[in-house]
């Protein structure tokens, strides 16, 4: 089916209605007209409770080391959570900060206040011993440095 102008500013408006009706604050599902023949149902979005959210990480090596950093401004060092076992790193905690009691209405809320988690297979095998593992929280990131295991190289096997 073809469109004409009239058809895509139509849309635009209904879709913009959708999403800024103030009128329908307590409705909890919104339709948008898609086309003549077919509607869609919009649900206003909310994160669930029970699903933490993620944290953004950066892992990278050098010569010797694996290092992993993550963006965790506002977090206190005891609000964080970091363990390593079988080569598996998983960084969690709690950011908090964002509620107030007196809040009537929110006109945006792009931070996430609440349980994040993190679980990463790391690349590489590193060493877990406790003194080869270095956690730093310095001007809200967090940087974790592992030694990585020495792998010796593949012995050739001949076949005969």
């Amino acid at each position: 089916m073809a469109r004409s102008n009239n058809d895509d500013m139509l849309m635009e408006d209904e879709l913009a209605a959708a999403f800024l009706d103030e009128a329908s604050d307590e409705a909890e599902t919104k339709s948008v007209a898609v086309d003549d023949a077919q509607a869609e149902e919009v649900e206003e979005w909310d994160e669930p409770e029970d699903f933490p959210g993620q944290l953004a990480v950066d892992v990278y090596e050098t010569a010797d080391k694996l290092v992993v950093k993550a963006r965790t401004a506002g977090i206190s060092k005891n609000d964080l959570d970091v363990t390593i076992s079988d080569n598996i790193l998983t960084i969690s905690g709690i950011l908090s900060g964002g509620e107030d009691e007196q809040t009537t209405r929110w006109h945006i809320q792009e931070c996430y206040w609440g349980e994040f988690s993190r679980t990463i297979a790391l690349p590489v095998q590193v060493r877990e011993d406790e003194g080869t593992v270095k956690a730093e929280l310095k001007d809200g990131v967090l940087t974790i440095t592992f030694e990585k295991e020495k792998v010796e190289a593949p012995i050739k096997i001949n076949v005969q």
